[in-house]
């Protein structure tokens, strides 16, 4: 049996192919990674949200079960507890608002997980604000440093305003704060 030889503008062509199917098996391989760092991102964004409405969940019971000292819980947006609070978390055995405060701060800074001696829990870069609205109305915040640029929060929302921006960065303009607020009004109940 003889073979035929093939014309010369032919040669080559499987070669040709086989290159198109690799570089077509690349591109789709880099598209899949890309797909799979920004579901990794999402899902870090995700479980901080998660810690953050905890911990707002948190204080916000802590207020309503001691709502006749509700004004002592005030922190104001100049000085955040958690990792934005000068110094050490408030001391616990002065009066039940200031041991919940201690208690929130610590969890703030992420008590709940540790790497050797950092705490490494809850979100980064954590704080929480505690603000007064009108009588008998307070505002709680948690801030906390986003991963990547979005939107910034409202200007309503002062808890951690320029905290996280990094010069050099997307992070700007207060691009990766996120905040998750609540209001909480106290009742008049003697009625």
């Amino acid at each position: 049996m003889r073979t035929r030889a093939l014309p010369a503008a032919q040669r080559g062509g499987l070669m040709i192919e086989v290159l198109v199917t690799i570089v077509i098996c690349i591109i789709g391989l880099w598209g899949l990674t890309q797909v799979q760092a920004r579901l990794q991102l999402s899902e870090m964004e995700s479980y901080q949200r998660t810690q953050a409405l905890m911990l707002l969940e948190d204080m916000v019971t802590r207020i309503e079960l001691n709502r006749a000292n509700a004004a002592d819980y005030v922190t104001g947006t100049s000085s955040p507890l958690g990792v934005g609070y000068p110094g050490d978390c408030p001391a616990a055995g002065t009066d039940l608002a200031t041991d919940d405060q201690g208690d929130w701060c610590v969890a703030l800074r992420g008590a709940a997980e540790q790497i050797g001696t950092t705490r490494v829990g809850a979100m980064l870069g954590a704080r929480g604000c505690v603000e007064s609205t009108g009588t008998d109305q307070y505002m709680i915040t948690v801030a906390w440093q986003g991963l990547a640029p979005l939107d910034a929060p409202p200007d309503g929302v002062a808890c951690g305003k320029n905290a996280f921006d990094e010069v050099g960065s997307a992070c700007v303009d207060d691009r990766c704060r996120r905040v998750v607020t609540s209001i909480v009004r106290i009742g008049d109940l003697g009625l």
